[in-house]
């Protein structure tokens, strides 16, 4: 178990004893604090998670929130789950994915991850697995003092990423291994994201659904190069502008070490961006605000189909 996941667990499972009334005690006081001046903001966020604007009836697959359980469940994704509905009734009702999901469900549905794109509103976006995708740490490195490369840790199963390994994998500005299981082999060409926030460059690459670094590459002062995002999460990689938020390589990645070369020599300009990134991670951080979004969108869903 990471170190990170020790304090996470702990505060939740103390959570879980806790009566259910204290939290919805909570709810009225929470939505009251909300400040006028940020309220556009956050109803915006609303409506983008959570899409829907037509009732909706719930069928069978919906479960009742007291019934919620933690066993058989990813126990990241469970408990990122009780955060939102453990501030309602437990006789109201959800439908809900776990894990890495890249289709749209037929029926509204909270899940992790969706594609981007239109007609996608029955993928309702939660903030889960919250310790996986938004772990974020300290980069006390200046751009101007990190190695001139860019770097690439991840599990190389999919073709995009197998691609990267192939065409990049002995190219001397850039340091790319996979450190996926291979033949039942223990993982290899591990390296920490502190010790990768020493490149001047950090590669982006979506695996199963989102690229799980890329939150971290952006809040720190490295500059995130990856391919236009095809799945978004609640950090709505939709709304990532290509070169103003990170570096935009090419779908085959022709044009990696261009990119490495000119941002190399254009150090201003790569600062510039990993400021603008920083700015935008920023948004995510504020943790009262991101749970009055997180029960607004649950709200919203609760509103729509008649509980």
């Amino acid at each position: 178990m990471r170190v990170e996941k020790v304090p996470f667990y702990a505060r939740n499972i103390i959570k879980d004893v806790i009566p259910g009334a204290c939290f919805r005690a909570q709810l009225p006081s929470l939505l009251a604090s909300i400040d006028a001046s940020q309220w556009e903001y956050i109803q915006q966020r609303v409506n983008y998670y959570n899409k829907l604007t037509k009732p909706f009836t719930l069928d069978e697959t919906a479960i009742e929130c007291r019934k919620l359980s933690v066993w058989g469940h990813p126990s990241t994704y469970y408990y990122d789950l009780m955060d939102t509905v453990r501030y309602f009734s437990g006789s109201k009702r959800v439908s809900y994915h776990f894990g890495d999901i890249k289709h749209v469900p037929e029926r509204p549905t909270f899940v992790k991850t969706r594609p981007i794109g239109d007609h996608n509103e029955n993928s309702i976006l939660l903030k889960l697995n919250q310790i996986r995708h938004f772990n974020f740490y300290t980069d006390n490195i200046p751009f101007d003092e990190k190695l001139n490369m860019a770097v690439f840790r991840g599990a190389c199963y999919q073709d995009t990423r197998k691609l990267l390994l192939d065409k990049f994998g002995a190219s001397s500005v850039t340091d790319i291994a996979d450190t996926g299981r291979h033949d039942g082999q223990r993982r290899r060409n591990l390296m920490s994201e502190t010790d990768q926030m020493k490149y001047k460059f950090i590669i982006s690459i979506e695996g199963n659904d989102v690229a799980t670094n890329l939150k971290w590459i952006m809040h720190s002062n490295s500059l995130c190069l990856m391919r236009k995002p095809r799945i978004e999460s609640w950090f709505m990689e939709n709304f990532l502008i290509p070169d103003h938020h990170y570096i935009l390589l090419k779908d085959d990645f022709s044009d990696l070490e261009e990119k490495i070369a000119y941002y190399s020599e254009h150090s201003d300009e790569a600062k510039q961006i990993t400021r603008n990134a920083n700015q935008y991670v920023s948004q995510f951080l504020d943790k009262k605000r991101e749970l009055i979004i997180s029960l607004l969108v649950m709200q919203k869903y609760f509103d729509l189909s008649g509980q």
